[in-house]
Order: C-alpha cells, then structure tokens, then sequence
C-alpha cells in the first residue's frame, strides 16, 4: 500500500522474502525528499486513540560498503566487475501509544525486510514493577538492547551479531530501583513468519554505583537459554558489513543441537562528552551426538561527542543525546575493537578480530550521516583473510 508523507507518495518495491540480504541501488532523490519533508521533532502525534496518546516514528537506513577484499569476495557476486554493495538497510514504521492508566503498547513494522519488529504492551504496575507482553528484546546484550538510530557504529560488533538474541514473542517482569534493575523473560518463536523458533528464558541484572548528572557507571549480567529449531544451529558473522554477502567466520551447522545458553558481561561510563563501553559475550551449544560446543567473542569502545553534548541512562541503557546547537549539529568520534573466536574441539568456525573508526555527525533532529572505517584480520581452518571496509550511512528518524 503506499504511503503518503509531506506530500510525496511512496511505494514499496517488491522483493523475494526469506532473502537474508537484498541489494538495490537506492533512489537518493527519494531519500532527499524524504529529509527534507521531516518533521522538526520526534515522531508525529496522531492524537489521542481508545485512551491512549498515538505517535507515528519511521526510521530510514541507506547503506554503501566499498571492500577491499583479500580473499573472499565479499559482495558474493563475482560477476558484476566490482566489490560493493548499496542498499536500503532498515524501513521501519512504527505507532507508539501511552494511556494514563500505566498502559503502553508499540507496533513496529520493517518494510524493507519485511519483517515485525516490536509488537507489544507494557503495564507499569507501580513501585518500579513493569510487565511486558508480546514481542520485544530479549534481556541479553546492551549494544543489542540500544536503539537502532542510535547505533555508536554502521555495524554491531561481531559478539553482539554472533550471540544476541533480539526479538521474541513472551512475557517479561521488570523491578527498577534508582541505580538497579532486573529484568526476567519467558519467550517462543519471533513473530514473523518463517522467523526464528526456540522457547527459553532469559534475565538481566544491572546496578550503577555512579549515577550522577554529568557521570555513569553501570554494570551488568545476563543469561540467556533456549532450543533450537529442529535441533539445528549455526554461528557466523558478516565482517563489519551488514549487506556482505559472505561470511569469513561460520561453523557451519549443527543437526544435534539442543539447547543454547549465553552469558554476557557489559559495562560502560559516562564522562561529560566521553563513553566507554565493552561487552564480553560466551555461548555454549549442547548437542545430542558430538561434544558439546563453545565460542565467546566481545568488544571494546569509545565515543567522543566534539560538539560537548553528554549522555543520557534509562532503563538500563545509555542514550545519545540531541545536539545542542541544531543548526551546527553533534560530531562524534568513535574507535571500536571487537573479537570473535567460533574456533573449538572438532569445530573450524574461525577467529576474526576488527577495529573500526567512526565519525557521525548528527544534524538537526532527523538526519545522521556516519562513516567507518574497519580493519579485519581473520582467520579460518588456517587461512588467513584480511580485508578492509570502508562504510557510508545516510539516515532519516521521525
């Protein structure tokens, strides 16, 4: 169906589903219409609809990766005489609605991966006690746990893409304290159809000694432990690159997996302008027939906003603030490295170690531009593949 947004009409082009990626070359007049059509603040308020206050946010992600390949061909076609790719990476929709009576609920959409993102209703119960039901993330990995539009980097880091488990339909009982809070989930499959399966639970705990204005410390745990899909499972990672087509690390699959469980360890702090962050993720496959299987992987990172604005601490999470001067925009600098080893006992998965610098520049309320830059070293069954990847993110939120 099209939709209709500052007097442009846009519609969707078809698309095979199921395609793990799909590269098109985006319509950058489209987009710039888009931009200049956005509204000056966050999301549209539709008024208020059965109770409840409705607002309507979309978040558009065009991507461009330019490799240079060592040994892999990274865009996966080795026809078309160069080594790219460009595309839309997320479309999402979504409606958002908060009643008085401690009811909120979201319904998320990504049209470009035709897939349902958050699709749920949470009731504050009062005294920090929070119930949630229906499709959200799974209390596990903060990168994962962060917002999309706001992502430090192009692309999460190897641990977070490996290991994070994201969006699953269940139920969730949450307790925040002032500087605490622990989270606890039941989930199934994911939403969509033809999406992940796998029941299991999950919990997270997070305490921040240092919560002050200017300054945060914030630790946390988490566990998380589910089935597989008809005892199958595997483990592999895009290098830095969310549209390569290939994988420098994979394990390729396991037909005797029967269950899952990932630990995670995360930090970070905030200091004026400056965060530091770093995850440490390990999962564990039990498997029925061979000798039971284990990676881990995790990260380091620090960001710099230049223009002097700090951050943000809700729910457990950090968030990026607006810029100050909206006409001038918020710079920042980022350097990430991460790590991720699925070599064990009887299992070539590979190692793959990155280090990726970032500038974002965030400009008005609704636009963000982000350049990368990732060195890759890898390694697998003994063969080295050491490329490079330059990336490029246009972005409109509302």
């Amino acid at each position: 169906m099209p939709l209709k947004y500052g007097g442009f009409t846009v519609r969707a082009l078809p698309r095979q589903r199921h395609t793990p990626v799909v590269k098109s070359t985006p319509s950058l007049l489209a987009v710039a219409l888009l931009i200049a059509a956005a509204p000056a603040a966050h999301g549209f308020e539709l008024g208020e609809f059965a109770g409840s206050q409705v607002s309507f946010e979309g978040l558009l992600q065009s991507d461009h990766y330019w490799y240079d390949t060592d040994r892999a061909l990274l865009d996966g076609d080795p026809g078309d005489g160069h080594d790219s790719d460009h595309g839309i990476r997320r479309a999402e929709l979504v409606l958002k609605g908060k009643g008085s009576n401690g009811l909120d609920w979201v319904v998320g959409y990504d049209v470009e991966a035709e897939s349902w993102l958050d699709v749920n209703a949470g009731f504050d119960l009062g005294g920090g006690h929070q119930l949630r039901v229906g499709q959200f993330k799974q209390p596990s990995g903060l990168e994962e746990l962060s917002s999309a539009k706001n992502n430090d980097f192009i692309s999460k880091a190897a641990a977070t893409n490996a290991f994070a488990l994201s969006r699953r339909l269940g139920a969730s009982y949450g307790y925040a304290g002032n500087d605490w809070s622990v989270t606890a989930s039941a989930f199934g499959r994911h939403l969509t159809s033809g999406g992940a399966h796998g029941a299991g639970h999950a919990i997270r705990g997070t305490w921040a000694p240092i919560n002050t204005n200017g300054q945060v410390l914030h630790l946390g745990l988490s566990y998380l432990n589910h089935d597989t899909d008809a005892d199958q499972w595997r483990l592999r990672v895009r290098p830095q690159a969310d549209m390569a087509g290939d994988r420098l690390v994979d394990t390729g699959s396991f037909h005797d997996a029967d269950r899952v469980g990932t630990t995670g360890v995360e930090a970070f702090w905030t200091r004026g302008p400056l965060k530091l962050q770093g995850e440490y993720l390990q999962s564990r496959v039990d498997r029925m027939a061979g000798a039971d299987y284990q990676a881990d992987g995790g990260y380091l990172s620090a960001l710099y906003n230049l223009s002097g604005e700090g951050w943000s601490y809700r729910n457990g999470v950090p968030g990026t603030a607006s810029p100050a001067d909206p006409a001038r925009g918020m710079w920042q600098l980022g350097l990430r490295l991460d790590r991720v080893d699925l070599d064990d006992t009887g299992v070539d998965g590979g190692r793959m170690d990155a280090a990726t610098l970032g500038v974002n520049w965030y400009w008005r309320q609704n636009f963000k531009l982000a350049l990368n830059w990732s060195s890759i070293d890898s390694e697998r069954a003994g063969i080295p593949d050491d490329p490079s990847v330059v990336a490029v993110r246009a972005q409109m939120h509302w």
